[in-house]
């Protein structure tokens, strides 16, 4: 066995293959990076519940300083590369330390500290909708600690603050990196409103371009798509928009831009719907 020679080959695919590869991933989002500020993210939301770390009245200022500390350095960092890579805001990479985008980019990790309270507000509405919305769950805490559904949410939620907030790459990390957890795929463009719960989860998808309201239930396999996926219509709504206190049972799909689900409505499982419903409506066909 030759080594050099199995390396040459590699290294001439990296040269000839740039798109498939990052040999100057130094200068690229890293997703591993972004994982763990976003584990870091969800404990400063859920303090005690997602990683073990002994929490009490008087240590719990300090800790919660240190997360808050690493997580404006971490991701000042990686949102800085993402927004140099995407020459987002007429970023460009060299003196990056006094640079514009390095400046966008803390004011953006600093805002998002800045709203966790309003999103552990929104967690609580989360958690009670789907302790009151199922059965089977027997507290809170179980929710919390056991609902694929609760954490996809969780995620989200903190992945539409920054791409609503112009951070590229970096919300499709979080969102996908939740996607092979849960099963359940979230676009972070989506806008959910309060008291939302998926129930069991599995093989959701919720578009881009998808407008969610308040108090709204859907089950496992419920897909909130695009009638086309064709590249023309990017930026453009493709997706249903969800009126409040409806329920979306399994296996249904909802496409299209155009189509809403007026509120009240009841959509029976395995549904195939691609025009708008009216409020109070119940489809089981």
């Amino acid at each position: 066995m030759n080594i050099d020679s199995l390396v040459d080959g590699l290294l001439k695919s990296y040269d000839e293959q740039g798109l498939i590869n990052r040999t100057d991933s130094g200068n690229f989002p890293n997703r591993q990076n972004v994982v763990a500020v976003l584990s870091d993210l969800q404990s400063l939301i859920l303090p005690g519940f997602k990683i073990d770390e002994n929490l009490d009245p008087i240590n719990i200022r300090y800790i919660t300083g240190q997360k808050v500390n690493n997580i404006i350095a971490n991701l000042t960092k990686e949102i800085q590369k993402a927004m140099i890579y995407t020459t987002n805001k007429g970023c460009k990479a060299g003196n990056t330390a006094d640079s514009r985008c390095f400046k966008l980019a803390e004011q953006t990790s600093i805002a998002l500290i800045e709203e966790l309270p309003r999103i552990r507000a929104k967690i609580v509405l989360d958690t009670k909708a789907a302790f009151d919305g199922d059965p089977a769950a027997k507290s809170a805490e179980e929710v919390i600690l056991s609902y694929p559904g609760l954490e996809a949410i969780v995620v989200h939620r903190i992945a539409h603050f920054l791409f609503m907030n112009g951070v590229p790459i970096i919300p499709r990390i979080m969102s996908e990196h939740i996607h092979g957890k849960t099963g359940i795929d979230i676009h972070p463009g989506a806008t959910i409103g309060d008291s939302f719960f998926i129930d069991h989860g599995t093989g959701v998808v919720i578009g881009e371009t998808c407008i969610i309201g308040n108090n709204v239930k859907i089950y496992q396999g419920v897909t909130l798509g695009a009638l086309s996926v064709k590249k023309s219509l990017q930026n453009k709504k493709r997706h249903p928009t969800i009126e409040d206190n409806v329920t979306i049972y399994a296996g249904a799909t909802i496409l299209g831009g155009e189509t809403v689900i007026g509120h009240d409505s009841t959509i029976g499982g395995n549904t195939w719907v691609t025009k708008s419903i009216p409020a109070e409506s119940v489809i089981t066909i």
